[in-house]
């Protein structure tokens, strides 16, 4: 018996290296320092949700799938299987050993056999999603159990009902993508990349990952701090309570419990707490949380999680301009815009170590604050923003572009500007989208603007986007249109302007709104074997070298300076890294070459946040 369970094991173990060894990344695309770090047994392992973390009962299924491209009209399951692809990493990019492009007349398959491991074997299975780009259809064991549209929420498909006996099942994916040639939100990508838009991303690209749960189980929570009153205001949805079931909800500071409270499950909870150390980019404070559903005094369920306590808000300084402040004090909020594009993984870094590089790289450089330009970034992308210590404005990502005009125009709001007529459909996707985000995000204290429009692409109903937002959420500020179509800013008036540092005119704006620079500098410096394309490459602004690149640079920081003490409050410059020809990145798309030192960017960026410039 022990020589046939060697065998069987030499077997299986061959099996796995080879079907590993037959993978590889594309090698027609320059790659970053960590695409030869991942292999398919490897990739992503992390547990994807920091905010609601069951660490022990969970199995990540990153690694490879089988994949086949298909009609469009195909809905069943192929018989047959192109090749493999390395999960989580889109059909096109370089990382999922596929490099295949699709269309909106395609579809494209995944089928996965797993063995469930023994920690999700007992109770309820769920199959989380962190993102797929656009449409899926899910199937386990042949039976289809949900479809779902969206490219940029995590979303949770309830599999219990659809197992068979034993631990083996199949779970099988039909995605269909139309890109640019349909109205979903879609960000950057376009069927035909050229200047700033870039290669499409279809399919799965975030982590897929399975949880065993109770009958009854915490499916969600809320958290919202509120500094004025000391007080972090709680709910969470319950999946399954029962009439007196209970959340008991304790905080703690290094391990050392600080607060605790309980309610009932259907009801809302506040945690006072005693003098909380406020979180902030100098200050990052982090406190954890657990959360324990009870019956009759029984633990049913159990969570951990984390919340910090910080306050954004707007008012007038000595000057009658509007400011921005966290925690009651003035702090200039400035960042790059970062698009979070990877030359070999595109939407998805090649690891977690490397999403993580982006965010220390960027507070090393001195700045305090991210603009996460219309694309949404995993969830530990912003777990590190909170524990690094980075504001975020969280932009939405844009789809059905066209049809409605903007331009820059810093001195009159309203001149030429215009809703664009988006069809019911169109509508629909952007407010089911938009809300999916909200409710992903709202945990993470770092994100302190929210950003429903950039530059009047696909803009429309704008005031009562904006409103809506506002009161969806009133712990955070909302910039209603960067750089667009002004009918209704929310609370910040952002204008773009390349490559240099303006801002709107604060005796006209200043009263009513946050005067923001929502877009500036775009300097360009292609570095010869790190760029996407070997030729034809650009900036807003090019240079030859990294001095004439520093000298530039630091010109429009000594602008900034004197632009915040006529009333700016923020600004963001483009942008943290090259995104395919674009070359106006501080570093290399590769990561391989950040073209002004860090601390020479640090140094200069420290006058921007002298709490003198502003009376």
């Amino acid at each position: 018996m022990k020589k046939t369970i060697a065998i069987a094991s030499l077997i299986a173990a061959t099996f796995t290296q080879s079907t590993a060894q037959q993978w590889a990344p594309v090698q027609d695309k320059i790659l970053t320092p960590w695409a030869e770090q991942v292999t398919p047994e490897n990739v992503h392992q992390e547990y994807p949700r920091p905010q609601l973390i069951r660490e022990n009962n969970w199995q990540n299924l990153n690694g490879l799938w089988k994949y086949s491209i298909t009609a469009k009209d195909q809905k069943e399951i192929p018989n047959a299987w192109q090749g493999d692809i390395l999960v989580p990493f889109s059909v096109e990019s370089a990382l999922s050993g596929v490099g295949k492009r699709v269309t909106k007349d395609d579809a494209l398959w995944y089928k996965n056999e797993i063995t469930l491991d023994k920690q999700v074997r007992k109770g309820k299975k769920l199959l989380h999603f962190g993102a797929v780009d656009w449409e899926c259809d899910i199937y386990v064991n042949g039976q289809h159990v949900a479809n779902h549209q969206g490219g940029f929420d995590a979303f949770t498909v309830d599999i219990t009902d659809a197992l068979k006996k034993g631990n083996k099942q199949e779970i099988a994916i039909r995605v269909w993508d139309p890109t640019s040639d349909g109205p979903q939100p879609r960000g950057k990508q376009i069927n035909d990349p050229h200047g700033i838009w870039y290669t499409p991303v279809s399919g799965i690209w975030q982590t897929v990952w399975l949880e065993s749960v109770p009958e009854s189980y915490i499916a969600s929570t809320k958290q919202t701090p509120d500094v004025d009153q000391s007080t972090l205001h709680f709910s969470a949805a319950v999946e399954n309570a029962q009439a007196g079931d209970e959340i008991l909800i304790e905080a703690y500071d290094n391990g050392q419990k600080i607060a605790e409270t309980s309610s009932r499950s259907d009801q809302d909870a506040q945690l006072k707490l005693n003098n909380p150390e406020l979180w902030s980019p100098n200050s990052p404070k982090l406190y954890d949380l657990k959360v324990k559903l009870t019956r009759n005094g029984k633990v049913i369920d159990e969570v951990d999680s984390y919340f910090a306590m910080r306050k954004i808000s707007m008012k007038k300084d000595a000057e009658g301009i509007q400011r921005m402040y966290l925690n009651d004090e003035f702090v200039f909020h400035y960042g790059p815009l970062d698009q979070g594009w990877w030359p070999d993984g595109l939407h998805t870094a090649p690891s977690d170590e490397a999403l993580k590089f982006d965010v220390i790289k960027t507070k090393e450089m001195g700045f305090n604050m991210i603009r996460k330009h219309i694309k949404i970034e995993p969830a530990r992308w912003y777990r590190h923003c909170d524990s690094i210590g980075v504001l975020v404005w969280q932009d939405m990502p844009s789809g059905d572009l066209g049809g409605n005009s903007w331009h820059m125009n810093p001195g009159k709001m309203g001149s030429g500007n215009s809703d664009k007529e988006r069809t019911a459909e169109s509508e629909a996707i952007f407010r089911k989208e938009w809300k999916a985000a909200m409710d992903n995000l709202h945990n993470f204290p770092s994100i302190v603007v929210w950003v429903p429009f950039n530059e009047a692409w696909g803009q429309f109903k704008t005031k009562e986007i904006v409103d809506w937002t506002i009161q969806y959420d009133p712990s955070r500020l909302v910039n209603g249109a960067s750089g667009g179509n002004f009918l209704q800013p929310g609370h910040i008036f952002d204008i773009h302007n390349y490559p240099d540092a303006v801002m709107p005119r604060p005796e006209i704006f200043g009263e009513d709104y946050v005067l923001a620079l929502g877009e500036f500098g775009g300097l360009g410096l292609p570095v010869e074997g790190h760029t996407w394309q070997e030729k034809d490459n650009w900036g807003y602004q090019s240079f030859k070298n990294a001095d004439e690149l520093t000298k530039r640079y630091e010109g429009l920081v000594e602008e900034l300076a004197r632009l915040i003490q006529m009333g700016l409050s923020a600004a963001v410059y483009t942008q943290t890294t090259d995104v395919e020809v674009e070359t106006n990145g501080l570093m290399t798309y590769d990561r391989k070459v950040i073209k002004i030192p860090e601390a020479k960017l640090n140094s200069m960026h420290q006058k921007l946040y002298d709490a003198s410039l502003v009376k």
